[in-house]
């Protein structure tokens, strides 16, 4: 399978994100979910909502898990679906937790997601995002947009040793 390529859409733009304003949504959404819920455990989906999920969980003083989704192909391998790669944290049983991803469009990882964590005991399960991209509305956001998002640890990527440009973008 090829690495995945986005497309930009000159009407909707690209967003790209620096860590200054990365640090401030993560802030930002910390501040909203605080000031609503107050959850016992974040997880974070991998890879990029681990990121925004520590950071949350952080400022929030709460302890951290992970869980990885991944998209793949699907059969006619022309639609990329998600899939759970790893088993939900156990420290969800019987807790409060939010779940946290960078980006979310169409809600198909979130939704799995959320069903891991419920099928792993957790009593509420509450989700987050950095950026709201589509019709999935997720219970806190930090900024809604329809620009592509290009966020500041996804800019560059090691090729030959080197850092370039990640090729995954056209830019």
């Amino acid at each position: 399978m090829s690495p995945r390529r986005y497309t930009i859409d000159p009407a909707k733009g690209v967003m790209q994100v620096e860590w200054p304003l990365f640090g401030e949504l993560s802030r930002a959404l910390a501040l909203k979910v605080a000031r609503a819920w107050d959850p016992e455990v974040v997880v974070g989906i991998a890879t990029a909502g681990v990121v925004p999920g520590a950071v949350v969980a952080a400022i929030l003083g709460k302890e951290f898990h992970s869980i990885v989704i991944s998209r793949r192909l699907d059969a006619t391998e022309e639609r990329e679906t998600p899939a759970v790669l790893s088993a939900a944290p156990a420290a969800v049983l019987r807790r409060r937790v939010l779940l946290v991803d960078e980006t979310c469009d169409t809600g198909e990882t979130m939704r799995l997601a959320v069903a891991a964590l419920v099928n792993a005991g957790a009593n509420d399960v509450r989700t987050a995002v950095s950026f709201k991209t589509g019709s999935f509305i997720p219970d806190f956001h930090a900024l809604e947009t329809e620009s592509v998002i290009v966020l500041p640890w996804d800019r560059e990527v090691l090729l030959d040793g080197e850092l370039v440009r990640n090729p995954k973008y056209h830019i």
